[in-house]
C-alpha cells in the first residue's frame, strides 16, 4: 500500500524481482498522485541510470496514445490507479533493472514521481527446444563416416593393391626366366642323332683291324 501523500505528489510502487521464462514479462506500476493534473505520461525504463526508455504511455480525458523502442517490443496500458507495461520477445541480454516514471503534464505545475526502487526483470534462456532437437541433429554426423575420408581410404587400398601385383608379377617373369637359363646349361647329356636308331649295332662298337684278312 502507497502512502498518504501531500498535494500534487506521486508515489510509485514496484515488485522488486520479475522472472520472465517464456520471454514475456508483465510489470505493473502502481501510483499514487492527489494532484489536479488532467494529462499524464507514465514511461519505463532500463538500467541503473534509466538511461533507455523502452517505451511510454500518455493520456488525458479523451486520448491515449503509447509507443515503443525499436529494440523492445513493449506496450502500455492504464488502468485507473496503476500503469501495466505488457514485455514479449525477451531476450536474455535484456536481464536488467527497469523503473516506472509517471509524470503529470497538464495543468501546471508539472510533477514526476521520485526513483522508486526498480524491478529487476531476470530473463531465463530456455533450453527444452535444443534438447529437443538435439538427438536427430547429433545422429546424422556419429552414425556414418564421412563419403571423402571413404573414398581416400578406398583409393590408397587401390593403388597398393596394384603396385603389390605388378611387383609380384614381375618378380615372377624374373623368376620364370632364369629356370629356363639354367635347364639349357645344365642338362650336358649326349643324344644320339635320329639316324643312328634304326642301325644294328651300338654307335660304340670297337672297330675291325684288316689286318689280319692279309696274306
Amino acid at each position: 500500500p502507497l502512502p498518504s501523500l501531500p498535494e500534487n505528489k506521486i508515489l510509485v510502487a514496484q515488485r522488486p524481482l520479475l522472472i520472465v521464462a517464456n520471454k514475456t514479462a508483465t510489470l505493473v506500476c502502481n501510483y499514487t498522485y492527489n494532484g489536479t493534473g488532467k494529462e499524464f505520461r507514465a514511461s519505463l525504463h532500463k538500467g541503473t541510470d534509466s538511461a533507455v526508455e523502452v517505451c511510454f504511455i500518455s493520456w488525458n480525458m479523451t486520448k491515449i496514445s503509447s509507443n515503443s523502442n525499436k529494440e523492445f517490443n513493449c506496450q502500455g496500458i492504464h488502468d485507473k490507479d496503476k500503469v501495466i507495461f505488457n514485455l514479449w520477445n525477451m531476450s536474455a541480454s535484456q536481464t536488467d533493472i527497469y523503473f516506472c516514471k509517471i509524470e503529470a503534464m497538464y495543468p501546471p505545475p508539472y510533477v514526476y514521481n521520485e526513483k522508486s526502487n526498480g524491478t529487476v526483470i531476470h530473463v531465463k534462456v530456455s533450453f527444452v527446444p535444443f534438447l529437443k532437437e538435439t538427438p536427430i541433429q547429433a545422429q546424422e554426423p556419429q552414425s556414418a563416416i564421412p563419403l571423402w575420408i571413404m573414398v581416400a581410404v578406398t583409393g590408397v587400398l587401390a593403388f597398393y593393391s596394384m603396385l603389390i601385383t605388378a611387383v609380384f608379377i614381375n618378380y615372377w617373369q624374373k623368376s620364370k626366366k632364369n629356370m629356363y637359363h639354367q635347364s639349357d646349361y645344365m642338362n650336358m647329356t649326349p643324344r644320339h642323332p635320329p639316324y643312328q636308331k634304326n642301325k644294328g649295332y651300338p654307335s660304340y662298337a670297337p672297330t675291325r683291324d684288316y689286318t689280319a684278312y692279309r696274306s
